[in-house]
């Protein structure tokens, strides 16, 4: 790529950025209507999408890429304008050239080779898009050959759409099918490509020629893209036409008037007297600003100039107080326009300056950037937390309030920080639709995805961790989870597998689950070969849950057949590895002939949390807050060994110094912090509590990774070094221990 100054290479990284926002938009939109039918405002927002990185691209001089979405662009532009029909062979061809495009962004970005392997595949999608623009498109004859059941016919613009999609219910009176002789009048939507005077054509001249097959009754000059004279380009067109248009012409003909620009141009062509929903479809896709709205239903038809101009007149006249009532409401009291036709305008001009609005209110951030802002607010933490210690030594009032305030401001910018890197869990989940479409083709099942959960906030850098290993379990779960069709139909199950993909909070963290309907694991089956492997021996006696386990083994697997999609135990220890290096945890369930739940435990942020300090012996150590569920004093009797009796309920207790082999020497006072993971709790034995910290977490050394009980360490204010106890496994632990202990009766 060439050498580019500073500014260019920033504006280029954005473009980067925002055009992989934008192919992800467009693969959400055509799995969408892959799954409930197509709709004009899906598919211009794919054309959009397409147009946007094209002309971008074009700005960087990534020819390569202009050339390819370009070719791409004109089958959309076929597709919108209803004369190709948006098929699952179109939607499949779409979706791969969303990834090529995807590919080639990648490679500019790193300024990677396009080697012979991506040469073949854009050769080949190119291929593919010209086969697809030279199918035959849809025709009058084809569509007559339908018969009556059809209820579109050729004129209609909207035949891309449902067939059966009727939102206001009312019967609508369409073009007759065959050749009429009598006139008909039409709407023309006309935008003009940007190169058309560059490709030696004459927009005037195109009108001229239109009025060889009729009347023009009704011509609006649209010129919101006009630029600026300082800045405008002579040779590029900027020009847009809404023509009402009387006519014995057929659709056919009065869309070859402009078959020399239709490729780059944008033409739309509708019966002036067709149903609402073609109007509100249409108003949808309109560019213009709010205050043009008015003039564009005149030229639709909706309208004539003399009411506009009553209508206006009426507004002036109406003033109250200085506000002018809505030209809607005038429209609709006078009976001018159909109330639906008002409330879509209206609708749109919202959309515009919401739109607007948004676009000015987001600011892009380098990831980089918020996480350097975060370790400085942590070191702000740990200083924070030394001068209020000081203050509370040197015995000043004012200065511990002082210091007090000071964390108290330090906690709220905490809290902002943090929240800056927080990202909707959709964000993660929105890669799985197409991932599960293309995998069940790949594996010939039917399988339906359902996600759950959607608004649920987790750290971004978490996200980007726990990604792989959550698609990793999904495609394990459509690979050995769900069964064929055949032996879910034996079952007594339905043909279609479901996969489940769920978010929620829970004490303090996020739990994600993957979910299937499949079969389930076959305890005997892990046992057994476990047993081959020596992990286990036959004396044991093992619950489901440790059984389950023994998949996360390295190299451990019960699959039949090794495939290329997954394989249940084949790179699940790396899932596992990935989880518990965010201090996380993964839970199995499963059920025989039912299905599998995979139920991942996580924090909400790897970088500061509120801690509760407690002492043993002369250390200090940090639990989690959001663990917490009170403190008691540790009873002289409690009653059985490692129980207490808590309200008419037994508590397990936990001796920490048992748990890390520290000499507590008699003491008159200890305590007991209950604390909660899930459905499980006990009471964790200390020697003394030192109250609420924030706590930044700073991850523990290769030494001291695998230190059971201990997920990470902080700096307290006196420069201490306290580990953060791991709540989740010092309980499940604890419970193992008790059961193996327990006597067998």
């Amino acid at each position: 790529m060439m050498d580019m100054d500073p500014q260019m290479a920033a504006a280029l990284q954005t473009f980067f950025e925002e055009s992989r926002d934008l192919l992800q938009d467009m693969e959400s939109a055509l799995l969408f209507m892959e799954e409930q039918g197509a709709d004009l405002e899906r598919i211009n927002a794919v054309f959009r999408a397409a147009h946007t990185i094209k002309g971008s691209a074009g700005l960087f001089g990534l020819e390569e890429v202009v050339r390819f979405t370009h070719r791409l662009e004109n089958l959309l532009d076929r597709i919108r304008s209803g004369s190709k029909m948006l098929t699952p062979s179109n939607i499949t061809l779409l979706l791969s050239c969303g990834d090529h495009i995807n590919d080639y962004l990648d490679r500019l970005a790193s300024a990677s080779p396009l080697d012979q392997h991506f040469l073949a595949e854009d050769l080949r999608l190119l291929a593919a898009l010209q086969s697809a623009l030279e199918e035959k498109s849809i025709s009058a004859d084809s569509v007559s050959k339908k018969g009556a059941a059809e209820p579109f016919s050729s004129g209609n613009a909207l035949e891309v759409y449902a067939q059966d999609e009727n939102p206001t219910g009312t019967d609508y009176e369409f073009p007759s099918e065959n050749p009429v002789k009598t006139a008909a009048n039409w709407h023309i939507s006309l935008r003009f490509g940007p190169d058309t005077f560059r490709d030696g054509m004459d927009p005037l001249s195109f009108l001229r020629y239109l009025q060889q097959l009729g009347e023009i009754t009704g011509l609006v000059t649209l010129t919101d893209a006009l630029p600026a004279l300082c800045v405008m380009d002579a040779e590029t067109c900027y020009l847009g036409f809404e023509i009402g248009f009387r006519s014995v012409a057929d659709k056919a003909s009065i869309l070859d008037v402009f078959d020399f620009v239709k490729d780059n141009s944008t033409i739309h062509v509708l019966p002036a007297h067709s149903q609402i929903a073609a109007y509100l479809k249409m108003i949808q896709q309109l560019p213009e600003a709010d205050q043009h709205l008015g003039e564009i239903l005149v030229a639709v038809g909706s309208l004539t100039s003399e009411e506009l101009e009553k209508a206006l007149a009426l507004q002036e006249d109406t003033d109250q107080a200085g506000q002018h009532l809505p030209l809607g409401e005038i429209l609709v009291d006078q009976q001018m326009v159909q109330e639906p036709v008002v409330h879509g305008a209206l609708e749109k001009q919202q959309q515009q300056r919401e739109s607007k609005n948004a676009e000015r209110q987001m600011l892009r951030v380098r990831a980089t950037d918020l996480d350097h802002l975060v370790d400085l607010v942590g070191e702000l933490v740990i200083a924070s937390a030394a001068n209020r210690l000081f203050a509370g030594q040197e015995d000043l009032e004012p200065r511990l309030e002082s210091a007090t305030q000071v964390a108290r401001l330090v906690e709220e910018i905490r809290d902002g920080a943090l929240q800056l890197r927080m990202i909707d869990v959709a964000e993660l989940f929105q890669r799985f639709p197409r991932v599960v479409r293309d995998t069940a083709r790949t594996l010939n099942k039917d399988i339906r995805l359902e996600i759950s959960g959607e608004g649920t906030e987790l750290d971004k850098s978490m996200a980007e961790k726990i990604s792989d290993p959550l698609m990793h379990l999904v495609r394990n779960a459509m690979d050995h989870g769900i069964e064929a069709t055949e032996e879910r139909l034996a079952a007594g199950k339905s043909a279609q597998g479901c996969i489940k993909l769920h978010a929620r909070h829970d004490s303090g963290g996020i739990v994600l689950e993957v979910s299937d309907d499949g079969g389930g694991l076959n305890r005997e089956k892990i046992r057994r070969k476990a047993l081959e492997k020596e992990l286990i021996t036959a004396e044991q006696m093992l619950s489901d849950g440790e059984i389950y386990a023994l998949i996360f083994a390295p190299g451990f697997s019960t699959a039949d057949t090794i495939s290329d999609i997954s394989g249940r135990g084949v790179g699940m220890d790396v899932v596992r590895q990935n989880i518990e290096s965010v201090r996380g945890r993964i839970e199995i369930n499963s059920t025989p002939g039912q299905g599998t739940t995979m139920r991942i435990y996580l924090p909400l942020t790897l970088s500061i949390i509120d801690g509760f300090l407690v002492r043993l012996a002369q250390d200090t150590y940090v639990i989690p807050a959001e663990a917490v569920e009170e403190c008691l004093e540790y009873p002289q009797t409690h009653g059985s060994i490692g129980y207490m009796e808590l309200r008419d309920q037994p508590l397990p207790l936990l001796d920490l110094s048992t748990v890390f082999k520290k000499t507590v020497f008699t003491e008159n006072r200890r305590n007991i912090v209950v604390v909660r993971h899930g459905m499980e709790r006990i009471g964790v034995v200390v020697s003394g509590i030192l109250g609420n910290q924030q706590t930044v977490i700073k991850p523990l050394g290769k030494l001291f990774e695998r230190v059971p009980g201990v997920s990470a360490v902080t700096i307290l204010g006196n420069g201490d070094v306290a580990p953060i106890l791991d709540i989740p496994t010092l309980i499940q632990r604890h419970y193992a221990i008790s059961a193996k202990s327990a006597p067998v009766h």
